[in-house]
């Protein structure tokens, strides 16, 4: 007596229609790759031409993707079977006579020196985080000087005020009285009458 047992399943991943997926070389393929970020799982999608797959259908079955993102060539090697890879679209496909196109990384250095001797020389650059600390330091010892060269000019005038309300005060009080100044320069002249 025979019996059908059902097919346990390791993986996560449903590995028949994996393993039917007809990826080839020259083939522009879209990754939707599962990626865990603080507790939280996201797709991250990444779209490029296929150069090359490797290992067939088998358990250890790969296929490498080449992106150009913001100008700089990407490679990634997907495992065929990776349960982090939620989904592969093939979006478009070419017929191409090698079963690897890594002569494709060639063909985008010769590009690049290509562009490269159109090139001007330009002096830009950024900053470093050092030279914005000490920028910053900088300013903040040129605003405290500020304060303080403001505060002493302050200091300055508000005496100089002082000086002058007291010059002012004391010709006040030497004008309102001037009695007692003539009766101490008569005293004199009594005394020389007295003689």
């Amino acid at each position: 007596m025979n019996v059908l047992a059902p097919k346990k399943s390791t993986s996560p991943v449903n590995v028949d229609e994996r393993k039917g997926l007809p990826i080839k070389a020259g083939d522009i393929v879209r990754v939707h790759q599962k990626i865990k970020e603080k507790g939280k799982i996201r797709i991250q999608i990444f779209e490029g031409l296929v150069l090359a797959r490797k290992h067939g259908t088998e358990a250890g079955a790969t296929f490498t993707v080449r992106a150009t993102l913001s100008g700089v060539g990407v490679e990634k090697i997907f495992p065929l079977y990776s349960p982090s890879i939620d989904k592969i679209e093939i979006v478009r496909r070419s017929q191409m006579r090698r079963a690897k196109l890594y002569y494709v990384r060639d063909q985008v250095a010769r590009e690049m020196r290509r562009s490269l001797r159109n090139m001007i020389n330009v002096a830009i650059a950024t900053k470093s985080e050092r030279e914005e600390a000490d920028k910053a330091v900088a300013e903040a010892e040129a605003l405290k000087a500020a304060q303080e060269a403001q505060a002493k000019a302050d200091a300055e005038k508000e005496a100089a005020e002082a000086a002058a309300k007291a010059e002012k005060e004391k010709a006040e009080a030497e004008a309102a009285a001037p009695a007692p100044e003539t009766a101490e320069a008569e005293a004199p002249k009594d005394e020389t009458k007295a003689e």
